[in-house]
């Protein structure tokens, strides 16, 4: 089962090398990381997506909260929450093939960020799922280039991460 841990660190050289040491030690595998400061400037934000089953989850949720480091660990999984990803995906758009492209974002509701003669390259906000359905609408071919940032989430309501 897929998982999204949202971890509050403190904001130091070699946090992020240990946790992810963590990981590849035990044999864990992170599908997607983001980090950045929180609101606190002494406190960073990790979200790690992240498979396995809750006996598993509960084991690395139990081994990060070992490290120094680590001041909290939310699993968002086992709540509501919001989660969204970033897509940034340069698509062919020559000829006939530029309206359609123009299309396929509006339908998908992206952005076309940057136009140059034989490409568009197309910023992309949602789900996952929603990101890997825009890239199975594209034509065979008409794919260049991608970049995903890989999930953010926070949870609903009053569900707050905090120390």
């Amino acid at each position: 089962m897929r998982h999204i841990l949202s971890i509050l660190v403190e904001n130091e050289a070699g946090a992020l090398s240990r946790i992810a040491g963590l990981f590849s030690a035990r044999g864990y595998n992170i599908e997607s990381l983001t980090v950045a400061v929180t609101e606190d400037e002494t406190l960073s934000r990790m979200t790690i997506t992240t498979r396995g089953s809750d006996s598993v989850i509960e084991q690395i949720t139990k081994q990060l909260n070992k490290l120094v480091e680590v001041v909290k660990v939310v699993d968002l999984t086992e709540g509501t929450h919001i989660e969204r990803e970033l897509m940034l995906a340069k698509v062919r758009a020559v000829g006939k093939d530029r309206e359609e492209m123009k299309r396929m974002a509006d339908i998908f509701r992206g952005k076309i960020i940057d136009v140059t003669e034989k490409s568009y390259t197309i910023e992309l906000t949602g789900v996952s799922s929603k990101l890997d359905a825009f890239l199975q609408a594209l034509e065979p071919g008409a794919l260049l280039e991608t970049v995903r940032t890989g999930a953010s989430g926070i949870g609903r309501g009053e569900r707050i991460l905090r120390i």
